[in-house]
């Protein structure tokens, strides 16, 4: 029996739409281009900025408090809306009550304007819809972990449905920032280090949310994740080719094969260029060489940036003025810069045909949603179920595929009976489960007092569920983020009545400042914030054995406790499922299956860093400083053992072609288990630096105790690409190194060559390489 992987196996369609309402299509651009030519430049800029009503004291976006509404909702949406921001997202707010007013204020669009054409409504989605009592799945580090790309779709699809159903067309997410150095605050909103795994993932929430008719932003192109220093808005400096061939790829892979309908700029500036008024990569890349025909949204207040942080735009009028020539479509979160572009253009300093650039692509956007159509003369929705059984099942399932056994001395599975001390301050804590971006950490904390609004075990009540209760002890022992030690003794008195402690330590997600990752919360070392490795110290002194168990959004430099603990668990904020998750793991009911996206940092000073270094970022004998990592990017054990053997790869193949390689698996433990099939190459000589590993292809394979099977892997020669001395993407003819393993390292390996012309990779190349179960 063949099984095939449907997502890396290549490209799946977008959401269908009916030929005569396609943007290409002859009858939907006549009817968006006779619709432009009836509006007065008002309706005109009235399209391309959002409205977002606040209340004072919510702060969600940076710099939030330099801006206001000058207007009410209905004066600013007079001449029409191009977009309304967050209507669930921004507070708590109950959904029935919510989408009546919603849809009244669009009829009032349709009925109460010239044109009568409808906002488009978007919300933040990275880990659910982000909205009081929606489901909260793992975030994204978790979705890398898993490397399950269906599973993602599944849930994105899920997220979509809700989405839909409430009126919102657009989701805020994924984010295709390829991790570049832990330090940085967002990388819990991150995949992975690798940008093909990025890519692949990425794509598939895409193909998700749009396969339910709510399109797709991505964030942040690009270059974000690469800041100096890993500082939130810092410069970057990635020279072309680290852009081309490592940056780019996952938001070329979203658009190419996921047809993502929207990009958002980053904030960041690229050797001195503000992304926002740039029209080389907003227009130069996305719709030239991409060919890219959605929009481009600002990120919040990122236009009124140009003129307050970056200082290339003496006020507001130029900085919009520039990111509409580089090819910003629409303003978010509001107007704040775009609707100077009226008085721009009588003033003679715009061109009103950039203006009707932006508005056909918006006009085409809201054909495609349908909403050019809309009346909401229908009932608004009621009661929509936004946690039902169908998200908790994703939910569960995720978590579980998520959670990375880093280290285990044999220690785990914890057997019956055992007593358990369950320490540290992320043990009893909702929020220590969830990102940055879910609705709890970013908007529910700045309304104390109001209920979480969903199920949500803590690690404490899933491991006395687990094991029982009157086997469970509990001590908190320290905060997250202070130096306070006055819970020292309660934790060590604790852990030395016990059979074994559970360490939970880790994060507390939070916007600008307010937590230890999360974004404009960066850190300049990679130590567990606070005291919490006294603590752990303190508890290891007992002579009890020590399970960790991480809930980070980070990599932490943990070396020192994967040669001390019994056991390290490593989970990225696993979501509302979470808990059960990682005490599933604990006892054994869950064989874990997780594999490290992102490395595990030896220190801070070797950041930045990535697997996919040359030669010289190893450090070795040429440096008393190497950069080698703790847990290598792919590493992740498991309760059963798995080999690899026979891989087998074609002694040459064209360089327009593809490798056909083939690898045995067996389950060569006793329990039942997940594989993740890891397939590494390296070009041994090229005319520019090549990384020692590059992750070619990956499979997640089921297999019970003593199965075995093949799985096939055709690699197009486009995955071993690279940007030359010209920085044009190529494959050349050489010598390569191929190997499968449970992780970078390599546990069997083979080589081929590949013969012929240099061939130029095109918009039309494969980049995706396929497999099957056989």
């Amino acid at each position: 029996m063949t099984e095939v992987h449907a997502v890396v196996a290549g490209p799946a369609p977008a959401q269908a739409t009916p030929d005569h309402d396609r943007p290409d299509g002859r009858a939907g651009e006549a009817r968006v281009r006779e619709l432009l030519g009836r509006m007065t430049i008002e309706e005109k800029v009235a399209q391309l900025v959002g409205f977002w009503e606040k209340e004072d004291g919510e702060a969600v976006a940076p710099l939030q408090g330099e801006f206001g509404d000058a207007v009410k909702l209905e004066d600013f949406a007079r001449h029409g809306l191009g977009h309304l921001t967050r209507a669930y997202g921004t507070r708590p707010v109950d959904t029935t009550e919510r989408a009546a007013w919603l849809w009244k204020f669009q009829r009032d669009l349709v009925t109460g304007t010239r044109l009568g054409i409808p906002a488009l409504v978007h919300e933040e989605c990275l880990t659910g819809l982000s909205a009081w009592k929606a489901a909260t799945f793992p975030t994204p580090l978790g979705w890398g972990a898993a490397f399950d790309p269906e599973l993602v779709t599944e849930m994105a699809a899920a997220i979509g449905a809700s989405m839909r159903a409430l009126g919102i067309h657009q989701g805020l997410a994924p984010v295709l920032d390829v991790i570049q150095d832990p330090r940085w605050g967002r990388v819990d909103e991150c995949i992975a280090e690798d940008p093909y795994l990025v890519g692949t993932i990425g794509t598939a929430y895409v193909r998700g949310l749009q396969s339910e008719g709510v399109h797709a932003t991505l964030k942040h192109f690009a270059g974000y994740s690469a800041s100096r220093a890993g500082r939130n808005f810092a410069p970057v400096h990635a020279g072309p080719r680290e852009l081309a061939d490592v940056l780019f790829l996952p938001f070329e892979m979203a658009i190419l094969d996921g047809n993502a309908r929207s990009v958002m700029h980053s904030y960041t500036e690229i050797d001195g260029v503000p992304v926002a008024a740039d029209p080389a990569m907003l227009t130069g890349v996305l719709r030239d060489r991409w060919g890219f025909d959605g929009t481009v949204v600002s990120d919040y207040y990122g236009v009124a940036f140009l003129n307050l942080l970056h200082h290339i735009a003496a006020d507001n009028a130029e900085a919009a003025v520039q990111a509409l020539d580089a090819g910003v479509d629409v303003e978010l979160p509001t107007g704040d810069a775009y609707l100077t572009l009226r008085e721009s253009v009588r003033a003679g300093k715009l061109d009103e045909a950039l203006i009707d650039r932006a508005v056909l692509r918006v006009l085409r956007e809201k054909l495609e949603l349908g909403l050019l159509d809309a009346t909401f003369t229908d009932e608004p929705p009621q009661g929509v179920d936004l946690d039902s059984p169908e998200h908790r099942s994703i939910a569960r399932r995720l978590a579980e595929e998520s959670i990375v056994l880093v280290a285990n001395r044999e220690v785990l599975p914890l057997p019956a009976g055992r007593r358990v001390a369950v320490i540290g301050p992320n043990a009893d804590r909702q929020a220590a489960l969830f990102g940055c971006y879910s609705f709890l950490n970013h908007v529910l904390v700045q309304h104390p007092g109001v209920e979480t609004g969903i199920e949500v075990p803590t690690v404490l009540d899933a491991v006395r569920d687990e094991f029982g209760a009157d086997l469970v002890t509990w001590a908190g022992g320290c905060d997250v983020d202070t130096d306070d030690r006055s819970g020292f003794a309660e934790a060590v008195a604790t852990a030395s009545a016990a059979d074994v402690a559970v360490l939970v330590v880790g994060d507390h997600a939070g916007l600008f400042g307010r937590g230890t990752v999360g974004e404009g919360c960066d850190r300049e070392d990679l130590e567990l914030p606070g005291v919490q490795r006294e603590l752990v110290e303190a508890v290891l002194a007992t002579g009890t054995p020590v399970v960790l168990v991480l809930l980070t959004g980070r990599p932490y430099a943990v070396g020192w406790a994967l040669s001390r603990c019994a056991a390290v668990v490593q989970a990225f904020f696993p979501g509302e499922e979470g808990a059960g998750a990682i005490a599933g793991v604990l006892s054994g009911r869950v064989n874990p299956s997780a594999r490290l996206p992102v490395s595990l940092p030896r220190s801070a000073g070797a950041q930045p860093y990535s697997y996919l270094h040359p030669t010289l970022g190893e450090g070795s004998e040429v440096t008393n400083l190497p950069a080698t990592p703790a847990a290598e990017f792919g590493h992740g054990l498991s309760y059963t053992t798995f080999e690899h053997t026979g891989l087998t790869v074609p002694a040459t193949a064209p360089t327009d072609g593809a490798l056909h390689v083939t690898v045995r698996v067996t389950n060569t433990g006793g329990v039942a288990g997940d594989d993740v099939v890891q397939l590494y190459g390296r070009d041994l000589v090229a005319p520019v630096t090549r990384p020692v590993a590059q992750l070619l292809g990956y499979r997640r394979v089921h297999l019970e105790p003593g199965q075995s099977v093949t799985v096939e892997l055709t690699v197009p020669t486009t995955r071993l690409a690279f940007s030359d001395r010209t920085l044009t993407r190529v494959v050349e003819p050489g010598d390569v190194d191929l190997w499968v393993g449970t992780s970078m390292r390599r546990d069997t390996e083979a080589s081929t060559t590949l013969v012929g012309a240099t061939v130029p990779v095109t918009n039309d190349s494969p980049r995706w390489t396929t497999s099957e179960i056989r």
